[in-house]
């Protein structure tokens, strides 16, 4: 929205260089992103604060706006007919034409912006660049996707849609960035897309950190005399051995068959569940009542 520098650093049109310094200075403080995480009000009024020092920080842009040679984006007032007041000011990125951020010159960027993470001139350097806002999604995959890798493809409000590749061994809450794909910058430089992993809760596992568990139905045969029975995993199925006389609870543990946590592959843990048929056999209903009455016991 069009503006005043003046007003928007708030200081009188007579106001000295150090004036102008000291109320950017203080503005750039109360309204810079790192202490304003998420407000776009703040961030919006940041940069053209940040516009109107570049403006009226330089000696000679300032006396030629104040003349009504240049607009408020350094750029040319057309004069022919008499016109003359200072245009319109428009925001972040335009004063100065060619001659950049020369404004910056009379701010020492380190003192300035070492109040946000002590990074010194390499964070403020690098937030006064044009560059375009990042923007965050959040991207729902499954287990299996986690575990084995994959690429799905998100799509974002403005239509956009990319394919995210998921790498092996992704955590849940973990970001992925793709650099250039966020919002476009001023000076053609776009922001980055900052992919945020969500694992989906799974019907069969139950994630407990690296380790998946689950619950294995089999027969009475099978654990009554043992067996082979088939385990699905992850990454297919595979055969896996009942020891005899396994009961409900009893948990066989698959080698490097669970999730990821910590670059480490866990296991998978199958809890067994004796299962009766459905529906109910004759013959084993017959068994049982025997068995009950010539062999009783207590669990």
């Amino acid at each position: 929205m069009a503006g005043d520098p003046y007003k928007e650093l708030g200081v009188a049109r007579n106001a000295s260089a150090d004036e102008v310094k000291k109320a950017f200075r203080k503005l750039a403080k109360d309204l810079h992103p790192d202490k304003n995480p998420g407000d776009k009000a703040a961030e919006e009024r940041f940069k053209r604060v940040t516009a109107a020092f570049d403006l009226l920080g330089d000696k000679d842009k300032r006396a030629k706006f104040d003349r009504g040679e240049i607009d408020a984006d350094g750029r040319e007032q057309f004069r022919g007919f008499g016109g003359g007041g200072p245009g319109g000011f428009s925001g972040f990125g335009g004063a100065g034409g060619p001659g950049g951020r020369a404004g910056f010159e009379n701010i020492d960027l380190d003192e300035l912006f070492g109040m946000f993470g002590g990074q010194g001139r390499q964070r403020g350097a690098r937030d006064f660049t044009p560059k375009g806002q990042d923007i965050r999604a959040t991207l729902e995959i499954s287990l299996e996707d986690s575990i084995t890798g994959a690429t799905r493809r998100i799509q974002f409000s403005d239509g956009r849609t990319l394919d995210v590749a998921i790498p092996k061994g992704a955590g849940d809450g973990q970001v992925i960035r793709l650099r250039g794909q966020g919002a476009p910058g001023r000076m053609g430089e776009a922001g980055d897309a900052l992919i945020e992993l969500k694992i989906a809760k799974h019907p069969l596992y139950r994630r407990e950190g690296a380790d998946l568990e689950m619950d294995l139905p089999i027969s009475v045969p099978d654990a009554v005399l043992g067996g082979k029975v088939t385990v699905p995993t992850p990454e297919g199925r595979v055969s896996m051995t009942v020891p005899a006389g396994s009961n409900s609870g009893k948990v066989l543990r698959l080698k490097g068959r669970g999730g990821h946590a910590g670059g480490k592959r866990g296991d998978l843990l199958a809890r067994l569940v004796v299962t009766l048929p459905e529906p109910q056999d004759e013959a084993l209903t017959k068994f049982a009542e025997e068995w009950r009455t010539k062999r009783p016991y207590k669990p």
